[in-house]
């Protein structure tokens, strides 16, 4: 990601980095793990706190994987989750997706999870995606449509969420409704082979409507996402307080469901 032209909405604070670490290669990329052969290069744009990675290293061993961060700090994250899981076969750089420091032609497979709906040119990091990605090789994205987000019961806390948190992922200069544009973003980057599918997280048990709704409850007090919602005067500090309540009230809810759809792209690098 481009640190110049973006503000990374959601940060690295605990509370994303709970959210976040949930991941795995499982959840989050299911679409591409029967493309995964042992032996293959891949690398991993905007890797986060590494869990995915981790799971695609594994993957893809002996074969080698690239994790991709826009910063040191963020990469610092990832290099202690494969430190942890004891990963031998992964590699650590920092690049930005706009301008990815790599030659042509350099890796089997070319992944981003949840990283094009925050860039500043989602079609320029395909295009580099696909620079990167050997012919024949497999680019592939994920990405939550935020305008699909849905729940039970009503609760205008979260209608309230929903929409200062699509006003400050827009001012940060990305696109918090990416899932619906990945194709299009695809074709006009050069990528002409593309297969589109669709998934979706679903939360409503007690541990999930905790674990997901107390995460966003923290994250809207203590977060970046809170910190730019004072700074661009989006909302005051009350106006914080008011909706982590209200995410505080539907976890409460026994009957409580929240559901989000994810668009993916899968295209064959000709």
């Amino acid at each position: 990601m481009n640190g110049d032209e973006t503000v990374y909405t959601h940060g690295h604070d605990e509370s994303v980095l709970r959210n976040h670490r949930w991941r795995t290669a499982e959840n989050s990329a299911g679409y591409l793990l029967p493309h995964l052969r042992a032996g293959m290069t891949l690398l991993d744009v905007g890797c986060g706190p590494g869990t995915i990675t981790a799971d695609l290293a594994g993957l893809v061993a002996p074969g080698v994987v690239t994790a991709v961060e826009m910063n040191d700090e963020a990469l610092s994250l990832a290099r202690n989750e494969f430190a942890k899981r004891g990963v031998p076969n992964v590699l650590t750089v920092v690049s930005d997706v706009h301008a990815l420091d790599f030659p042509d032609d350099s890796f089997d497979i070319v992944h981003a999870h949840q990283v094009l709906q925050h860039v500043g040119d989602p079609v320029q990091a395909l295009r580099e995606m696909k620079r990167v990605c050997k012919p024949g090789g497999i680019v592939a994205a994920r990405d939550a449509d935020y305008g699909t987000f849905t729940w039970f019961p009503a609760t205008p806390e979260l209608d309230e969420w929903l929409t200062l948190y699509k006003k400050i992922a827009r001012a940060n200069g990305g696109e918090p409704d990416a899932g619906r544009r990945l194709r299009g973003w695809a074709h006009e980057a050069g990528l002409t082979d593309v297969v589109n599918t669709a998934s979706t997280w679903c939360f409503s048990s007690d541990e999930d409507r905790e674990w997901w709704g107390g995460s966003w409850a923290d994250r809207s007090l203590q977060s970046n996402y809170a910190d730019r919602a004072l700074e661009l005067e989006l909302a005051t500090g009350a106006d914080l307080e008011r909706i982590a309540a209200g995410w505080r009230s539907w976890v409460r809810e026994d009957g409580g469901w929240f559901a989000l759809l994810h668009s993916e792209i899968l295209c064959q690098v000709k």
